[in-house]
């Protein structure tokens, strides 16, 4: 049996503000410390062998106070841009509520929640190489280094936790729950929230679980 626990980073300076964040390096909010802290605590009596996040310290963070409270110091830890967030592309930066009012509350729902849709690849002064992703080009770049690094340790009976974020971890449990594109369009992974799965020895998931 082996364990992954799922967690998405606590509040950020921008969800707080309500700005498209993307891959721009925010700083957790002080309740985003807090959830990342009662995260922690929560995890206190899982045995964790291995941890991974992105680049980005909100999620970098996020672990760092989870593990602390959790008293697990010294686990190893990976960092990879694979799990970063989507690249919001020329939203980045913008407040959402105004972004609904110019493009319509729709237009952003299709951008924010749909499979295959990028949002707006303009250069912009947070983007300046015009880059864009939608969740299934998200999940091109998730997946295989998912399934290549914490797989592999999950299928060595290792207990591994992922700091990452509401899209990347989107695609990640798109896979393991085998959702549909119209399934996932209705996923919200919430800040700071452990999902816990346990696999059997062939990684078949036994049972799943928020904490």
């Amino acid at each position: 049996m082996s364990l992954l626990i799922l967690i998405r980073h606590g509040e950020s300076q921008w969800n707080l503000e309500n700005r498209f964040t993307g891959w721009v390096d925010v700083e957790l909010s002080e309740k985003g410390k807090t959830e990342a802290e009662a995260a922690g605590k929560k995890l206190a009596p899982y045995k964790i062998d291995k941890a991974y996040t992105s680049v980005l310290k909100r999620a970098i963070n996020t672990l760092d106070i989870a593990m602390k409270a959790a008293g697990k110091t010294g686990i190893p830890v990976t960092r990879n841009q694979a799990l970063n967030e989507r690249h919001y592309g020329a939203l980045q930066g913008l407040n959402k509520a105004e972004t609904a009012k110019k493009y319509s509350d729709e237009q952003v729902h299709i951008w924010r929640r749909s499979y295959d849709v990028p949002p707006p690849t303009d250069k912009t002064e947070l983007n300046p190489e015009g880059i864009s992703e939608s969740l299934k080009d998200t999940a091109a770049r998730t997946l295989p280094y998912f399934n290549s690094q914490v797989m592999k340790d999950l299928k060595e009976g290792k207990n591994v936790i992922v700091a990452a974020h509401g899209n990347s971890l989107r695609s990640i449990v798109m896979e393991l729950d085998k959702m549909t594109k119209e399934q996932v369009l209705e996923l919200n992974i919430p800040t700071a929230v452990p999902i816990v799965y346990e696999f059997d020895a062939n990684l078949k998931t036994v049972s799943k679980k928020t904490l």
